[in-house]
């Protein structure tokens, strides 16, 4: 995907989060949609830094790179939902892409890929950023759910945004 489909697919994502933390609609709402968007629109971004840097969709498109954004805030308390933009990114490469991901760069080069997806190019890139964007929200919907209210609510304070 390019960037503007990570942007979008960020975006969606976050307002699709904000509600489902925050479903009233209202200031709290967007607040939340603010607090969503910046970390995982920026964290959507950071794997193609790689292009500048390195091999693209190695250097910083494997799950080294993903442990390293979920494990950061655990020492340094900041940055909790950068790890979400940088997830999402693999998930449209993957599902939205017909190239693959070196997942285990730099221990291994291999890339790994699903047989769906279209060229970047595609006239349809933007719809099929928009049909993941609704599967991953409807996935969070489920996790939601399950997650005892309690310690949703714990984990949205700890985060900055409740």
């Amino acid at each position: 995907m390019n960037k503007k489909g990570h942007v979008i697919n960020a975006l969606v994502l976050s307002v699709g989060l904000a509600y489902l933390t925050h479903p009233t609609g209202d200031a709290t709402t967007a607040r939340a949609v603010v607090g969503f968007a910046v970390p995982v629109v920026l964290g959507a971004l950071v794997p193609d830094v790689d292009t500048a840097f390195g091999s693209h969709r190695k250097t910083f498109h494997n799950l080294p790179t993903l442990g390293l954004f979920v494990a950061y805030p655990l020492y340094f308390d900041n940055l909790e939902l950068v790890w979400i933009g940088v997830a999402t990114h693999y998930v449209l490469d993957l599902l939205g892409t017909k190239r693959g991901l070196a997942l285990l760069y730099p221990l291994d080069s291999t890339e790994f890929d699903l047989p769906v997806g279209v060229r970047v190019e595609s006239r349809y890139a933007t719809l099929v950023v928009l049909l993941i964007t609704g599967v991953e929200i409807a996935v969070a919907a489920v996790l939601a759910a399950d997650t005892p209210r309690q310690l949703l609510t714990d984990g949205l304070r700890a985060a900055g945004l409740f």
